[in-house]
């Protein structure tokens, strides 16, 4: 089975395997987002943490996501998560030399959130940079994907400023927080674009230490 359960470690934040342990860190960095993640479904209480670990834990068990706790390495809190997910194994023929590759072809980051404290802050970008990594030189992927919904300016915003690729919009594409069909803008990054986002993402981080 494909490595579920890494550990990432950048120089400001670390994402660890997420696991029940995890749910009152996640509802204190879920804490005051009010309409900043309007679009995305946080887990505000105790009851929410638990089943939105539930359903993580399940998907990972299931073989089609890893996902993770983002923490803080400053003082060691829980600032939010992320996750590698909806995994897809393609169906190389004998004489490929990718047959019998062992990771996903192909993967897609999302599910991602953090503190209002986080923000602006570069663990974003640092998030970023550590899951494709890890995707494009572990997984060895052909392609990351990325979904937002179409009204969400922020998040189309930072997918377009790390390089990642408009590739249109999925209509009707998945059921929004507001219970309705959300308009997806979808994004990609491939194996052969990988070099220069990788450079980018620490020409950004770089910018961001500078100013700091």
């Amino acid at each position: 089975m494909v490595f579920l359960e890494p550990e990432l470690i950048g120089r400001h934040v670390r994402l660890e395997p997420l696991h029940q342990r995890h749910a009152s860190g996640l509802v204190r960095a879920a804490a005051g987002a009010g309409d900043l993640y309007r679009m995305t479904k946080l887990p505000e209480n105790e009851a929410e943490a638990a089943e939105y670990l539930g359903i993580a834990e399940a998907a990972r068990s299931a073989g089609t996501a890893a996902p993770f706790a983002v923490v803080r390495l400053e003082d060691e809190t829980v600032i939010g998560s992320t996750r590698l997910w909806d995994l897809e194994w393609w169906a190389w023929p004998s004489r490929h030399e990718r047959h019998g590759h062992d990771g996903p072809d192909i993967c897609e980051i999302g599910h991602t959130w953090l503190a209002p404290s986080a923000i602006g802050t570069g663990a974003n970008t640092e998030m970023k940079r550590l899951m494709l990594t890890f995707a494009f030189e572990t997984w060895d992927v052909e392609c990351v994907c990325f979904h937002t919904d179409a009204r969400n300016d922020r998040s189309n915003g930072a997918l377009r400023r790390i390089g990642a690729q408009f590739e249109g919009i999925l209509r009707s594409h998945r059921l929004a927080t507001d219970d309705r069909p959300r308009d997806s803008a979808r994004y990609s990054i491939t194996a052969n674009e990988w070099p220069a986002v990788r450079a980018r993402l620490f020409e950004l981080s770089a910018s961001r230490a500078a100013a700091s």
